[in-house]
């Protein structure tokens, strides 16, 4: 358990829509870093789940600042794709990340499975894990998830990455239609927070 509260922090992440999105989950007292502060590129991430690619990102990020970190690795999985893109879901856009391209390619392994998918309700969740890392201190991790369905069309502008093709369950918009606030208090991320806040 971390006894004493962070108010000093590295967000252990080179994803811009993410360090925005941590950034506005945290307390406004915490002093916040992030890798471009301190030009430390990503490390590998070879683990085989959300939590296992979270911690290498928190341990390697807060051992090359010297500073508390807390890091995310989150991703689609889509049922009918066998949980594909999962863990793999910024791979799937390619060396730069291109998530236009991630979700044309989601679309395309849906045609391949079904023809005529679009008409149904293809069922998809957003899992994120988090770690706080500290050296010689306990390693705290936690999931949030949640569960919806792929759009048949890419639609909105705001958010980032698979966004503009996730309807959460209950909703009949797409988190990329959504303004930032309403995403920020629903998704994922802000389930694995919660778990977690009383640390900060």
């Amino acid at each position: 358990m971390l006894k004493n509260k962070i108010i000093k922090l590295l967000i252990g992440t080179n994803n811009r829509g993410k360090l925005t999105e941590i950034r506005g989950l945290l307390p406004k007292n915490i002093e916040i870093y992030s890798p471009f502060d301190f030009k430390i590129n990503s490390p590998v991430e070879n683990g085989k789940t959300f939590k296992e690619n979270s911690l290498i990102k928190a341990k390697y990020f807060s051992q090359k600042s010297n500073m508390a970190c807390l890091s995310d690795d989150s991703g689609l999985e889509v049922d009918i794709l066998n949980g594909d893109p999962g863990i793999f879901s910024a791979r799937w856009g390619g060396k730069r990340g291109d998530f236009k391209k991630a979700m044309n390619r989601i679309f395309n392994a849906l045609n391949k499975k079904d023809s005529s998918w679009k008409t149904k309700k293809i069922k998809a969740r957003f899992i994120c894990a988090l770690t706080i890392y500290q050296a010689n201190k306990k390693t705290i991790s936690s999931v949030g998830k949640i569960e919806g369905y792929i759009s048949p069309t890419m639609k909105g502008k705001n958010g980032f990455g698979y966004d503009p093709i996730f309807i959460p369950q209950g909703k009949k918009i797409t988190f990329a239609e959504m303004k930032p606030f309403q995403k920020y208090k629903m998704d994922h991320r802000y389930k694995a927070f919660e778990k977690i806040k009383k640390f900060f």
